[in-house]
């Protein structure tokens, strides 16, 4: 049964980014290191990875986001979602923004939406059996928290502290949901830790 997984990395300060989110740096200054464990990780941390591409059927993605993977030093035409080369089977990206972009860097790859709920019924309709993914940004992810759209909080907790950046959960943003974890794998590079959201 399809589920809906927001799935991203943050720092033990609760940062997806680090500051200075940009383009040509997206991010920001020092956030790269929260993804060390896809780039530089040990056997258990590509197991992670690659189930959880095995298991997607469709992903869901913030504008902001979407503007910095498509920007020229963004994903390449060889690389695609999960790390994977283009030529294996992707799954459809669902980008919620209010306003579409006339072109896209990387062709058909994206689809666009106005709500994270539009993102989620599309996403459940052509997942199949497969989960829906909620990749990121930081906004995009505590809206489909807060608007109880999530069935799976996955973590990937970096030891690294930011200081500054885009939060996953905005200061002073109570939740509604509770959380209970219901795996958890430990590597040198990051705490993989998967809670079931309890509405």
């Amino acid at each position: 049964m399809s589920q809906v997984v927001v799935d991203l990395s943050v720092s033990l300060d609760g940062y997806v980014t680090g500051p200075n989110v940009g383009l040509k740096n997206g991010l920001g200054d020092g956030g790269m290191a929260l993804h060390d464990w896809v780039f530089h990780g040990t056997d258990a941390d590509r197991a992670v990875l690659d189930a959880s591409f095995e298991t997607t059927g469709a992903v869901i993605q913030g504008r902001n986001l979407f503007d910095i993977i498509d920007a020229p030093g963004g994903w390449s035409e060889e690389m695609g979602y999960g790390a994977k080369p283009t030529g294996e089977v992707n799954p459809p990206v669902f980008v919620v923004t209010h306003t579409p972009p006339e072109k896209t860097r990387l062709g058909d790859r994206f689809r666009f939406v106005s709500t994270p709920s539009d993102a989620v019924a599309q996403g459940l309709e052509v997942a199949g059996s497969k989960d829906v993914v909620v990749m990121g940004g930081g906004q995009i992810c505590h809206q489909v928290l807060a608007a109880g759209l999530a069935d799976v909080l996955r973590l990937h907790l970096a030891p690294l502290v930011l200081g500054d950046g885009t939060r996953l959960f905005p200061a002073g943003a109570a939740p509604g949901y509770a959380l209970e974890l219901s795996e958890a794998v430990s590597t040198p590079s990051a705490q993989h830790l998967t809670y079931r959201v309890v509405k």
